[in-house]
């Protein structure tokens, strides 16, 4: 007998502990369950993580990325420079995940997502409210939504888990600036929106002959309006034209106003240049989708927008009465500028900002320029409370916004700093990577100094695109920019920044670089740490005029690399009675492989925006159980007595985060964003693709992820759902197929006219999922129409499929533990009621089961006491049986096919075969019947040849009562008595005719002669 390892020798896995556990990792998670009852040591085997991580591996087998290592490691691994890494990473669906549950609830939603069936929806009366099924629901709904373009932004709330009656929508088109909202449960469309009159023309109506982004000739900036949506707050609208302002307009109003833009007003003493407002345009806007950022900064950021002079601005989203200070809607507040002359093309911002990150000094909004500098925020800015803003000027504001701005500073990401171009000859009077930016307070420079600063900003912000794209390398306005404020190392640091460069122009090349932000460690000794400040010091003259400038006489830092399993907290920390540890900024830079595909065009981006992907460490509620979970289902997260993850690497997934992008060949390619980092600043390092899709769609139009599945949207309407963790090859849903054949030749078409595509209204224009990945919900915009889809995920609430099904369990919350909301008798009976009928549709289906077991294996004819050793007997002799039957069945079979027809030779036989006694009664009968007419008696005579062959037919056993066919000897001789028996019965009949006088085919009359007519007409004169 094999002795099985007991739990204590578990946490080091012993080779026969090993050997059982890969054996049992192949059994499915139901057989897994059921076989850890055996025993208790069964059971320690099969609950710890190994079996089911083994387990989860196999199923999803993933794309096993390659992992470069760096040079001082190759020696390690006998020179080898590429290993193959068997990890997993994803994001977990549920906060307390295990590998047990993540495996079993993984594969249940894929299944529940690729079978579709509509979703339960919550419904309430007098009695307690419960999940019911209704049988007119749909899974998909279809409808319209009143705009004249393609839908290209969508922002959904869907409230608690499947109550689709709180769902709202806001969807807008970028083309003409107009959103609108509506019910996704009834496909209604609200009255918001409706009586907005203000629409806008895109740059290329206002300027037919200039290029855009920059290019051509380089003398005007211009780009594709953009939009923001948000249910929460509305939408804001960017006019990319020169001249152009942003427009807002609050979910509560009708109508929208203009926000206020640059002005011809200039204070160069308070940090204000003078801009001109009629060659600005606006490139980029953010409105917040959460409350989170307005409420930390008072109000003041609710809205961001950036130009084309390359200043960021900030607008309030209003406040309420409740508040010390009341700001406007739209009012402006805050304005940096932040690269003079080169446009921000893109803002993103933390939607779930807390102050504890912000006690962390962590980043919240990020800027990305034309030329590929990243700025960022650490900090929210502070507005003077001494002022009231209403009893102020639009002059007073515009200068108070400037004043507000230079309270925090917009750092730069190093590594993004702008390249200048070679000049051998010395031909510019610019240098390339040099550009002033808006100072701040903490800088502490005098008003010259700002002054000067001032004026040599409206120096850089006169020039046009084409004097930087001369100057300076990798002008792009067309950069799309993803942001990872979760990430976090060992100093709280760890944010990602993703740059995608397209390549959708002419001589550019398509790179995606990540840029990670980390905290590294230095000891100082007390007496220099109380001496050297890292303020700014005086040193050498000024550059902006002034007498000297501020250089901070910080030494330079040291890179290095702390191992991340090991948190640090605080900037300065005692080591020693003379030693404090400094800590200080650095930043690391990888690059996405792209697979091998050739020249691709990036054509869409997407991040998983699931509610546990935007969670740091010390807000994951597995590593620190610091917060409770309000998006995964109790049932799908039990800790039971699995083990409790110390650190990231041991979480299912290692706390991964997916970032997809979509190519211009319809292709898709997924990486893992927190992808460990290069361990030096100077050496770049290559992140491997997790998984390559090749779609049917001719080009990605949209994406969207999740931690469950990705789903694409094509130009030619196509939508389908994958498995970024490669359990299936092929797409596991199709929410929309692809247009008609007509739709996709316009399409072609239109490509390859001069002018472009335009408005396609075939395309999927935007994708929108539910932030709580156990609930499969989502919408995609088609054309001018939306497409909803609510599938049921209630078979992954329960585990175990012979344990009754748990019932009011409403997904997305933690209401499981309530056996009914509300009290009463009332409420008791229905609850009772329910139960009762639950139970009766069991007993149904397991009286069913038994019958299909019984009618098919016949498992119940030896009576319900039967022992399983008499069912196998009983088995064997049934087989038995049922073996000799089938083997005498093929020894008749082979006999009967060597039977042998004997031919005879017969040379005066001219009677008819008397073996055959059904075709001799027929000739007498023939014969009897013919001489009642009087015709002469049929014998059938000798033919010519004197030698006949008669046949002795063999009768055929399958159908003994038909005659069995002649052989070919005797062919001819029966179709010549066929033949004249046939020609005797003709003759016989033709006279018997003759007799009566009955003319069948009666003669016709000569042209000569007229006929004979009969009736009551008259005969025509010839």
């Amino acid at each position: 007998m094999v002795r099985v390892p007991s739990a204590r020798t578990l946490g080091h896995l012993s080779p026969l502990a090993e050997v059982l556990t890969h054996i049992l990792s192949h059994l499915p998670p139901s057989s897994l369950t059921t076989i850890a009852l055996v025993s208790q040591r069964f059971h320690a085997l099969v609950t710890t993580p190994h079996a089911w991580r083994i387990a989860f591996e196999r199923f999803f087998s993933g794309s096993k990325p390659v992992t470069r290592l760096d040079p001082t490691r190759q020696a390690s691994v006998g020179g080898s420079d590429d290993i193959v890494s068997e990890k997993r990473f994803f994001t977990r669906l549920t906060a307390l995940a295990s590998w047990r549950s993540e495996y079993i609830l993984r594969t249940r939603l894929l299944r529940c997502l690729a079978r579709g069936k509509p979703a339960q929806i919550l419904t309430s009366g007098n009695a307690a409210p419960r999940w019911s099924s209704n049988n007119t629901a749909n899974a998909q709904i279809t409808y319209n939504t009143n705009l004249l373009t393609t839908v290209t932004h969508l922002d959904a709330s869907f409230g608690p888990g499947l109550n689709r009656k709180s769902a709202k929508i806001v969807h807008g088109g970028a083309d003409v600036g107009t959103a609108s909202s509506s019910d996704p449960s009834t496909g209604k469309i609200d009255a918001w929106g409706s009586g907005d009159p203000q629409s806008f023309l895109q740059f290329t109506e206002r300027y037919p002959g200039e290029a855009e982004y920059g290019l051509g000739a380089g003398d005007v900036v211009g780009v594709p309006n953009s939009m923001a949506v948000s249910q929460k707050h509305g939408m804001v609208y960017a006019d990319g034209s020169p001249g152009g302002q942003a427009y807002y307009r609050s979910v509560d109003e009708q109508r929208g106003r203009m926000l206020l833009g640059s002005r011809p007003q200039s204070a160069p003493e308070l940090g204000v240049p003078w801009l001109d407002s009629a060659h600005e345009a606006m490139c980029s806007v953010w409105i917040s989708k959460t409350a989170n950022v307005p409420e930390l900064t008072e109000g003041l950021i609710g809205i961001l927008s950036g130009s084309s002079y390359g200043v960021v601005t900030a607008y309030s989203l209003g406040t309420n009465g409740l508040r010390g200070r009341r700001l406007e809607r739209g009012e402006m507040t805050a304005r940096w500028v932040l690269s003079p002359g080169v446009p921000i093309v893109a803002i993103t911002v933390d939607e779930t900002c807390s102050f504890q990150r912000q006690a962390d000094s962590r980043i919240w909004a990020v800027a990305l320029n034309a030329l590929g500098e990243v700025y960022y925020l650490t900090e929210f800015p502070k507005r003077r409370a001494d002022l009231d803003p209403s009893k102020l000027s639009d002059e007073r504001l515009y200068s108070l916004a400037y004043e507000t701005g230079r309270t925090v500073y917009w750092a730069l990401a190093e590594p993004t700093r702008r390249v200048a171009r070679i000049d051998p000859y010395d031909r510019s009077s610019f240098d390339g990577s040099y550009t002033p930016r808006g100072s701040s307070n903490p800088m502490g420079l005098s008003k010259e100094q700002i002054h000067a600063e001032t004026k040599e900003i409206e120096k850089f912000a006169r020039e046009k695109p084409k004097h930087f794209r001369q100057v300076c390398e990798g002008w792009d306005m067309r950069r799309r920019m993803e942001v990872d404020f979760a990430g976090v190392n060992e100093n709280k640091a760890g944010e990602s920044i993703v740059v995608f460069e397209c390549g959708l122009d002419e001589g550019q090349v398509a790179r995606i670089k990540r840029y990670s932000r980390l905290f590294n460690e230095r000891s100082v000794s007390a007496q220099q740490s109380r001496t050297q400040s890292p303020l700014l010091q005086p040193d050498t003259p000024s550059l902006f005029g002034g007498s000297e400038v501020f250089q901070s006489t910080t030494p330079l830092p040291q890179w290095s690399f702390p191992d991340p399993d090991f948190p640090r907290r605080g900037s300065f920390a005692e080591s020693g009675a003379d030693e404090e540890v400094e800590q200080f900024e650095s930043w690391r830079t990888s690059t996405f492989a792209f697979a091998g595909l050739k020249s691709p065009q990036v054509t869409a981006t997407a991040l998983d925006l699931s509610t546990l992907a935007l969670l740091s460490v010390s807000e994951d509620p597995l590593l620190g159980l610091s917060i409770s979970s309000v998006a995964s289902s109790p049932f799908g997260s039990p800790l039971g007595r699995m083990p409790r993850p110390g650190k990231p690497s041991e979480i299912p997934g290692q706390r991964s985060r997916l970032i997809a992008a979509g190519t211009q060949i319809g292709t898709i390619i997924v990486w893992n964003m927190r992808a460990p980092v290069s361990p030096s600043s100077e050496i770049i390092n290559t992140i491997e693709p997790l998984r390559v899709i090749h779609t049917d769609s001719p080009q990605i139009s949209c994406l969207a992820l999740s931690s469950l599945y990705l789903i694409h949207g094509g130009n030619d309407g196509l939508v389908q759902a994958w498995d970024p963790l490669v359990s299936n090859t092929e797409p596991i849903r199709t929410i929309n197929s692809r247009f008609s054949t007509r739709a996709r030749r316009r399409l072609l078409q239109a490509e390859a006219s001069p002018w472009g595509v335009g408005i396609n209204l075939f395309a999927a224009g935007a994708v929108y999922l539910d932030p709580d990945p156990t609930t499969l919900r989502g919408m995609v915009s088609l054309g001018s129409h939306l497409r909803y889809w609510s599938y049921s995920s209630q078979a992954a609430d329960q585990y175990k499929s012979s344990k009754r099904r748990l019932r009011h369990s409403e997904r997305g919350s933690n209401r499981s533990s309530e056996k009914f909301t509300s009290t009463g008798r009332g409420a008791l009976q229905d609850y009772i009621a329910d139960e009762r009928r639950e139970l009766e549709q069991e007993k149904q289906s397991r009286r069913k089961e038994q019958a299909r077991l019984a009618g098919r294996f016949g498992v119940d004819l030896l009576g319900p006491g039967a022992t399983e050793d008499e069912i196998m007997a009983y088995a064997t002799m049934l087989s038995e049986e049922a073996a000799q039957a089938d083997r005498k069945r093929r020894e008749s079979s082979s006999a009967s096919s060597e039977t042998i027809m004997d031919v005879v030779y017969s040379p005066s036989i001219n009677t008819i075969p008397t073996d055959d006694e059904e075709d001799a009664e027929l000739a007498a009968a023939l014969r009897l019947s013919l001489r009642e007419r009087g015709s002469p008696t049929y014998s059938p005579t000798s033919s010519s040849l004197e030698i006949e062959y008669p046949v002795r037919y063999v009768k055929d056993r399958r159908s003994p009562s038909r005659s069995p066919p002649a052989i070919a000897g005797s062919s001819v001789q029966a179709e010549a008595d066929d033949l004249d028996f046939a020609l005797q019965l003709s003759l016989a009949e033709e006279q018997s005719r003759a007799e009566v006088g009955v003319e069948d085919f009666p003669t016709l009359e000569r042209s000569g002669s007229p006929p004979t007519r009969k009736g009551k007409g008259k005969r025509r004169e010839s």
